[in-house]
């Protein structure tokens, strides 16, 4: 396997132009890989994991044998009738087969950037962010494990005009959460559940250190609330209730409702894994505009999607 960590470098697994999903206006979105949280329903499970780690896409492949060559575990192997067969069990993430093949079939998830590399990426769109009230936004993963470089990024992108955000699922220390809000002004905060053994059994994480570091940044940040709606699993009318409570006696300027997708099923294939979360589905959307509505109700904004 590969160093998992190179000084002064954050882990990116992606870095998404013309946002329009994760704050105010037109923005770029950093997503930092590693997020101790292993939520069923993930939508990038490829941001799980601290290291950087292989993802197939077999529709690629042309067949010419070069990674089976290059793998030293013997994990990969090939026929003319069945194609390329990859046991997971042996793979160990060195990536070698990535730098043998030509067709980008075979590809690593994850790389190390420096702060300047990152923000030279976000100041190619500078002229919409002006013009459009948008900015720069750091997401995961999980944006606080890696919270030294987090903070310097964003420290950054302050010291250059942008306005920054932070979607966030709170879980970290607070000593860490604190040296970061220091360079930003808006905080997506992830709500998956309120309930601590539901939230326990579907996260693999408790809230109660998510809720209390919730309700401290709400003293001195903006918030936004986010949670990705599950039909059956946090969609009921009394937990929406709790939610929009929550969100005014914090202080939140909205909630967010996200409508549960379906994206992280093909990922997990070219993973090599199992999806966690097969039975979920999306609300429909007279569903969903109810939910807004007992939102709305309690004295709060609500929007769905954003």
């Amino acid at each position: 396997m590969r160093a998992t960590e190179e000084k002064d470098k954050g882990m990116i697994f992606n870095i998404q132009r013309f946002s329009i999903h994760d704050g105010p206006g037109i923005r770029t979105t950093v997503f930092m890989k590693g997020c101790p949280l292993k939520c069923l329903w993930c939508s990038n499970p490829e941001s799980q994991d601290f290291f950087p780690n292989l993802m197939v896409r077999d529709i690629n492949c042309r067949g010419c044998g070069a990674c089976v060559v290059s793998c030293p575990e013997g994990a990969i192997a090939f026929d003319r009738e069945g194609g390329r067969r990859l046991d997971w069990s042996k793979c160990n993430h060195c990536l070698r087969c990535v730098d043998s093949c030509i067709y980008h079939s075979l590809n690593a998830c994850g790389r190390y950037m420096t702060v300047m590399e990152v923000v030279e990426e976000i100041l190619k769109d500078e002229d919409f962010y002006r013009n459009s009230g948008g900015g720069m936004t750091v997401s995961g993963g999980e944006a606080l494990w890696q919270y030294r470089f987090v903070a310097d990024l964003l420290e950054a992108c302050k010291q250059m005009g942008l306005h920054t955000a932070l979607d966030t699922s709170g879980y970290s220390s607070w000593e860490k959460m604190f040296h970061v809000l220091k360079h930003t002004d808006l905080v997506l905060f992830d709500i998956k559940h309120l309930d601590l053994k539901k939230h326990r059994e579907i996260t693999g994480v408790g809230n109660s250190l998510i809720l209390e570091n919730l309700t401290r940044t709400a003293q001195q940040k903006r918030i936004w609330l986010r949670m990705p709606v599950i039909q059956g699993f946090n969609d009921a009318d009394e937990h929406i209730l709790r939610v929009a409570d929550l969100g005014k006696r914090i202080g939140a300027e909205k909630v967010s409702l996200l409508p549960y997708h379906e994206g992280g099923k093909s990922k997990c294939i070219q993973l090599g894994r199992k999806y966690g979360c097969p039975e979920a589905k999306t609300p429909d959307d007279e569903h969903l505009q109810r939910l807004k509505n007992l939102i709305v109700a309690a004295g709060i904004d609500v929007t769905i999607g954003n």
